[in-house]
């Protein structure tokens, strides 16, 4: 054993503390005795860590009820037995409920008996101090569970208010895309038709959720499909074309789709332009 396993024996018989000593002789014990409750008090309050007391029952001054339910107020976790000649065992119950005793030895005393009392009573500490140990290191252990949860409910919270925002922002953009008087079509690098407006459908013909994920050549007209392949996908730029008997300037913008690079096409239908125009007397 690493630790140093102190025992204080309290008598005021001098004899009785030298029979004591006698008996842990052999034992890794560091033995500890006083004539008095007060000193044995004094001595505990001075000697470190004490893990059994043994005291008489009969002692002037302090007894040894009043001396081990002190031991016990200021020192919970030692161990205490108490050693009587007293043969009146209302009084030895009263004194082991007063003084929470361990174990009671009557006198005169088997030394074997004493020594098998007192191992147990070490390993009795011990396992005590690691279950109080264990249920400590648990606490905390909860205690980091509980913030952790915390942060991971604040975090979810946190993430989930982000989400919203960015949904109906993302809302908000596809109703104002889909608003838009002119045509917009949103096609990946690989030609995949990624979004559409009302406008474009219109102007095209064609149902927004049928093209989305198709590539362009296979649902579009090909002037577009020509002009993305030239134009659109080389540089910036525009041009008049036909599709569906109307005259439409398609115009290309490189840019970022789904954090991709993209080409976003914008349909606009010139006879639109010129309603306009003649309305606002241009």
């Amino acid at each position: 054993m690493d630790r140093i396993v102190r025992i204080l024996c309290v008598d005021d018989e001098r004899n009785v503390l030298r029979s004591l000593q006698r008996i842990f002789l052999d034992d890794d014990y560091e033995i500890l005795t006083a004539p008095s409750g007060e000193e044995g008090l004094e001595l505990l309050e001075s000697a470190g860590e004490v893990q059994v007391v043994i005291s008489d029952y009969r002692m002037p001054g302090m007894t040894g009820v009043d001396f081990l339910r002190e031991v016990y107020k200021r020192y919970p976790e030692t161990i205490r037995i108490v050693l009587s000649g007293f043969a009146d065992t209302a009084a030895v119950v009263a004194a082991i409920n007063e003084g929470h005793i361990y174990k009671f030895i009557p006198k005169p005393w088997d030394d074997d008996e004493v020594r098998f009392t007192v191992a147990k009573a070490i390993d009795y500490y011990l396992v005590q101090q690691k279950n109080r140990q264990l249920a400590e290191e648990l606490r905390l252990k909860n205690e980091e569970l509980l913030e952790l949860n915390a942060h991971l409910e604040g975090l979810v919270e946190s993430r989930t208010r982000e989400l919203v925002e960015q949904n109906q922002a993302l809302l908000h953009a596809r109703q104002v895309l889909d608003n838009l008087p002119l045509g917009v079509v949103a096609i990946g690098m690989d030609g995949t038709v990624v979004q559409m407006n009302r406008s474009a459908s219109a102007i095209l013909g064609v149902v927004a959720a049928a093209v989305r994920g198709e590539h362009i050549s296979a649902v579009l007209p090909w002037e577009l499909t020509e002009f993305f392949a030239n134009a659109g996908r080389t540089a910036d730029g525009f041009q008049r074309c036909s599709i569906n008997g109307a005259a439409i300037q398609v115009s290309a913008v490189n840019t970022l789709i789904d954090q991709q690079v993209g080409v976003v096409l914008t349909l606009v239908d010139c006879r639109t332009v010129c309603e306009e125009t003649a309305k606002n007397g241009l």
